[in-house]
């Protein structure tokens, strides 16, 4: 598992998500839109800062915590009517990949410690 790469997916997700979050209903905007575009920043920054920790355990667990949060974000996107379910699809399985590569490397950090 190459940590790089789970940094390029998110960069590419974060791309991908952020214009289409910034285009939600005023009523929505300021409330989920921007938190799940924090919540998209916070994942692609601790990343980014776990590539060069020397305790990335700890803050590997904190980030699938917050992967998780944003996955219930999208799924509220969809249930309030704010996404289509070409784009959920989309996204989910964006959220999926980086979720695997972050458990596999969790797994590779609990191995070494």
């Amino acid at each position: 598992m190459s940590e790089l790469s789970i940094i390029q997916k998110t960069y590419d997700l974060v791309k991908w998500y952020v214009p289409i979050l910034n285009r939600l209903p005023r009523s929505h905007k300021f409330a989920l839109g921007e938190r799940t575009i924090a919540s998209l920043y916070d994942v692609l920054e601790g990343l980014i800062v776990a590539q060069y920790s020397s305790q990335k355990l700890a803050q590997l667990k904190t980030l699938n915590g917050k992967l998780d949060v944003l996955r219930y974000q999208t799924r509220l996107l969809v249930d309030f009517g704010l996404m289509d379910e070409k784009r959920y699809a989309y996204v989910t399985q964006l959220l999926a990949g980086i979720g695997s590569e972050l458990g596999g490397w969790i797994k590779q950090q609990n191995q070494r410690e």
